[in-house]
């Protein structure tokens, strides 16, 4: 089991917190995160590149895992945020992030967005096209200011990670060209209202090899050089995050060689740095809790069919991503295995967790623990089929809390609406008509 969970007395727990005792307070399925585990990542991220030397910023990449409660952790801890979108910067600020402790990424911001980062005084917004520069330094003109910027790089480095998320080649969308980043920096450096800072790489999610990540910092850092050498105003880096955690059986760097490997690069720079870790902080930190709706004996396959669904968590079906799954209950290391699918109720082939998993013997009732949901697991869920979305629940020592409540379906009719020709009203007006229309 990964750090924050555990066997204890013969079932799951979160540090002393038994999951059963959540589940049947709170209904599955439910998502639990960890807050302690949060934090002793966070700490081992800024020890590790303090350690090396590095006067490092560490902003929590809001989009892994955007609750409240979970920013609030990080930001109590001195962190700040890597965000990529209003709602995002406002739950940010709400969760008491300071403005200067924000980077604001995304290739396509609106200029409601850059309006609303200027407002908020943020430490920078990461420019990932000149269209996008020259449209943030009208907005901030209109304003009265200066935009700090940080272009965005794109050093064609493969990431090696999956297709869908990977993000520092020529064929993905983000970031400038390292070919055309030299005149784009001139022009930003010219321009009245952008006050370039520095640059920024970001190449990907997921990652568990450091060579991708030394090639693209020694690429930032020569670009760096050059462009300073030139007479460019740079100031800072920002490094970006993507370092993965380990789902399977992949192998992930630890977080001590990753800051080595970024001190190589850049520590010679003497310049503040930037890193924006999301997965690796919070996704070992959570796991979805489900339960078992029924056993399904089929002629080929054995289904274990189980009350949450790809509306839930999506990994699987989006990027056929494996998770770890336990009962909750500790298995009896003597009982035999079966090979099963876990599945969830809604009607799309695609709705499952797991193909040809081993488990031990299950029983309609049995709490199951899909592991490593801690990051793009309720930030990606939908109410797909009419589905009440999980409520969260976080853990913090002996103590847990409900942060979000699951929904009841009032709630979510409330937030639809029928047009005037539609409503009840009408309905009963109509038939009337119709009535009328027959008698005579």
């Amino acid at each position: 089991m990964q750090g924050a969970f555990h066997y204890r007395d013969d079932g799951l727990s979160a540090g002393p917190v038994s999951l059963a005792e959540i589940a049947a307070s709170v209904g599955t399925p439910v998502f639990v995160y960890s807050a302690d585990a949060i934090v002793a990542r966070y700490r081992a991220m800024t020890s590790a590149l303090a350690a090396e030397g590095l006067d490092a910023t560490v902003c929590y990449a809001v989009k892994a895992n955007p609750h409240l409660a979970v920013v609030r952790t990080l930001a109590r801890e001195g962190a700040g945020a890597d965000v990529v979108s209003e709602g995002e910067l406002l739950r940010a600020r709400a969760a008491g992030v300071p403005g200067e402790r924000i980077v604001f990424a995304g290739v396509g911001k609106t200029e409601a967005e850059m309006a609303s980062g200027l407002e908020a005084g943020i430490l920078q917004f990461n420019v990932e096209s000149e269209t996008e520069l020259r449209t943030l330094d009208r907005v901030a003109r209109d304003k009265g200011l200066r935009a700090p910027v940080s272009l965005r790089i794109n050093p064609d480095v493969d990431a090696r990670t999956h297709v869908k998320i990977t993000t520092g080649t020529s064929e993905n969308k983000f970031g400038i060209d390292h070919a055309q980043a030299g005149a784009i920096a001139r022009q930003a450096a010219e321009l009245p209202g952008i006050e370039l800072t520095g640059l920024a790489v970001h190449i990907g999610s997921q990652l568990v090899d450091l060579a991708p990540y030394a090639l693209a910092f020694e690429k930032l850092a020569q670009l760096f050089s050059d462009l300073r050498g030139a007479g460019l105003p740079l100031r800072r880096l920002d490094l970006g995050g993507g370092i993965g955690i380990s789902y399977r059986d992949e192998q992930p760097p630890a977080v001590t060689d990753y800051a080595r490997v970024a001190a190589r690069a850049v520590g010679h720079l003497g310049v503040p740095v930037i890193f924006e870790p999301g997965r690796w902080m919070v996704g070992d930190a959570g796991l979805l809790l489900t339960r078992v709706i029924f056993v399904k004996r089929g002629v080929k396959k054995h289904f274990v069919i189980v009350d949450a669904a790809m509306n839930d968590l999506i990994r699987p079906t989006l990027y056929d991503a494996w998770h770890d799954i336990l009962p909750v209950c500790r298995p009896d290391p003597e009982a035999p295995t079966q090979t099963v699918d876990i599945v969830g109720p809604i009607c799309e082939s695609g709705d499952l967790f797991a193909t040809d998993r081993t488990l031990p013997p299950v029983e309609p009732g049995d709490l199951l623990a899909i592991c490593s949901a801690g990051a793009y697991g309720a930030t990606m869920a939908s109410t797909y089929n009419s589905r009440l979305p999980a409520p969260e629940v976080l853990v913090a020592g002996a103590d847990w809390a409900v942060i979000k409540d699951r929904p009841d379906h009032a709630t979510l009719l409330r937030q639809e609406s029928l047009p005037a020709w539609l409503a009840p009203e009408a309905d009963r007006e109509e038939s009337l008509h119709a009535g009328s229309r027959a008698a005579s």
